[in-house]
């Protein structure tokens, strides 16, 4: 159906166009009323009380109108409705997360995704725990945002759900009553970066520590050697001491967190993504090998793992390295997770790093998922810089002074020394690709949408977020046009 056949069109009501659908005979839209968005379904009268909306109804002819918020119960029933929006198992397929710490940045993303041929399967809910908590939000509402935004942009081809760098069982219940079906789990708390310089001996002491399940005796890899496209991996004593000392109480915490979580998801399906990405130092062909092997031993199953690479994956700035090495390093990666799986390799931190998206697909032959986050994060930055940029540079000028304990948590280099001061800044939109200042507004992010004044007001969340509101096609537009250069590299045809 084109939009001028839907009984809603004919309505006064100021109809998104691009929202309207109908299921079983019911028509569903959203509408700006009062400078904000509202549900409107309009259904036979017998049947609209039957579809569990809560909202406004008015009745004439045989027909019912009901207004409804957005709040969780109606994005819980128009998934209830709308099966699509419910999130499902990507599996292999070529994937990416899409990260939104505001809430608001979904259309973007489906009208990029959109843009791109839809061939990537998308991850529209997207956030980790860390994140959740500096934002002040809950998974759920991560769920109904990206809903409500898949919503709007009739985005039909399936969505999945990421509860991203779990920690613990607590965090999987959370996400698990919340809907997600795409578990990350995170045990970088229980890698032990003094491996990397330890000696033989010290190894030897310290494995005696880990559990009797682990032991060399149980991997069965030592002294072994693998031939992999190429690739001969040989597991001395030095080299298989140091990945069980470094890795060997993380795949023991996966394996806990993945047990649990087949316990407490009964009959509900889930994918889970293994994340070793947070480390000191990068993870070897040997370690890759060695941390898939034992999972697999474990009895863990998985869809996607994310090694640490070689090089920098600095927070929403390009890629630093040599790419040649990346290649090489990428193409034993992929080689391993071919034969051990196959899994997909993951690419966390992964926004902004446009230089390596081909050579990641060409390794991996679309057996890759790309994660990002904060570049939306800054495109909502990049919207400010374009509609006020007196607010803009309220918020530089109070990232620059929380950066240097902001920065604590993160893998970034941005010296403020380089970074131009407010005053000596003359192009303020440009400004946010310009390294440093790049990187302040990126690890800031918590501290500015949560900071509150001595009265208990938000010194700048309010203000975003009525601003974005106010003109939500000039963030999805940046939205989209910058994600089109993270998808399309993506979009090309491979065979796995």
């Amino acid at each position: 159906m084109n939009s001028s056949q839907f009984r809603l069109s004919s309505s006064t009501l100021d109809i998104l166009q691009q929202s309207l659908l109908v299921e079983k005979n019911v028509e569903f839209g959203l509408a700006k009323i009062n400078n904000g968005l509202k549900l409107v379904i309009l259904a036979e009268k017998e049947y609209a009380q039957q579809l569990g909306f809560e909202g406004d109804s008015s009745e004439f002819d045989n027909s019912a109108l009901t207004v409804c918020s957005l709040h969780h119960n109606n994005a819980d029933s128009l998934r209830k409705n709308l099966p699509w929006l419910q999130p499902r198992l990507l599996g292999l397929s070529t994937s990416a997360g899409m990260g939104d710490r505001l809430g608001l940045a979904t259309p973007g993303h489906v009208r990029a995704t959109q843009k791109t041929g839809g061939k990537i399967a998308p991850i529209f809910a997207q956030q980790s725990i860390r994140e959740m908590g500096r934002t002040n939000r809950t998974p759920y509402q991560v769920m109904d945002d990206a809903t409500w935004g898949t919503f709007q942009e009739n985005w039909k081809n399936g969505v999945g759900a990421d509860a991203d760098h779990l920690k613990t069982t607590a965090d999987i219940d959370l996400c698990q009553a919340a809907g997600f079906t795409f578990f990350t789990i995170d045990p970088g708390d229980h890698v032990n970066n003094a491996a990397e310089t330890a000696s033989l001996s010290d190894l030897n002491e310290l494995i005696t520590k880990l559990p009797e399940e682990i032991q060399a005796k149980a991997n069965d890899l030592l002294n072994k050697t693998f031939s992999i496209d190429g690739m001969k991996l040989v597991f001395d004593e030095m080299t298989l001491f140091k990945a069980m000392v470094k890795y060997g109480r993380a795949i023991w915490h996966v394996k806990n967190m993945y047990e649990y979580l087949v316990s407490a998801s009964g009959s509900r399906p889930f994918e889970l993504e293994v994340s070793v990405d947070e480390t000191d130092q990068p993870t070897t062909h040997a370690e890759h090998f060695y941390i898939a092997s034992e999972l697999k031993r474990l009895g863990v199953k998985w869809v996607s793992l994310a090694p640490r690479y070689v090089g920098r994956f600095e927070k929403g700035v390009e890629y630093i390295g040599d790419l040649d090495v990346f290649s090489k390093d990428m193409a034993g990666h992929a080689a391993i997770a071919k034969q051990l799986g196959p899994y997909k390799l993951s690419l966390h931190s992964g926004s902004d790093k446009f230089n390596i998206y081909p050579i990641a697909m060409q390794h991996t032959g679309g057996l890759v998922h790309l994660k990002t986050a904060g570049t939306s994060y800054l495109e909502a930055l990049h919207t400010i810089a374009d509609l006020d940029i007196d607010l803009l540079k309220e918020i530089y000028t109070f990232a620059r002074s929380h950066y240097e304990n902001d920065r604590k948590s993160y893998h970034v280099s941005a010296d403020l020394t380089k970074a131009p001061t407010p005053e000596k800044v003359q192009d303020w939109p440009s400004l946010l690709y310009q390294f440093d200042a790049r990187e302040i507004f990126h690890v800031t992010f918590g501290t500015v949408l949560t900071y509150k004044t001595n009265d208990g007001k938000f010194l700048f969340f309010n203000r975003i977020f009525d601003l974005l509101q106010k003109y939500p096609d000039a963030y999805a537009k940046n939205l989209e046009m910058h994600f089109i250069r993270h998808l399309q590299p993506f979009s090309v045809s491979t065979s796995h």
